[in-house]
């Protein structure tokens, strides 16, 4: 699915539980991790988060629905990008453009994921 495509359904959500649960549901979205994929654990997420790369695709994997969510969000944010085109990237605006409420320490992971891409 692409961000602009999570974005539009998120818009016609009002209710903000139901937006957290449509996050929740992008989570069961995310691809599995080929084998051989190059994998990076990202430090300062309340959760256990890995973002992958194999063939300049990135994947990703956490223990949490919630955190699943936003990783598959990211993800359709950077896909289909080369590294230099996600470094030019304002990702930590997209993500914001969603208007989702999230608590400090889900922002910090949310911040955390974003300085990956930022410093591939």
């Amino acid at each position: 699915m692409t961000f602009s495509e999570i974005k539009n359904n998120l818009l016609l959500i009002a209710d903000p539980v139901e937006k957290l649960e449509y996050v929740m549901d992008l989570g069961k979205t995310l691809q599995k991790i080929p084998d051989g994929a190059k994998c990076s654990e990202i430090l300062g997420c309340a959760s256990f988060v890995q973002i992958c790369e194999k063939d300049g695709v990135f994947y990703g994997m956490a223990d949490s629905a919630m955190v699943r969510g936003i990783v598959a969000i990211i993800l359709s944010v950077v896909n289909g990008k080369n590294i230099n085109e996600i470094k030019k990237m304002d990702i930590a605006s997209e993500f914001n453009s969603l208007n989702l409420n999230f608590g400090a320490s889900r922002l910090n992971g949310i911040n955390s994921m974003i300085s990956f891409f930022k410093n591939l």
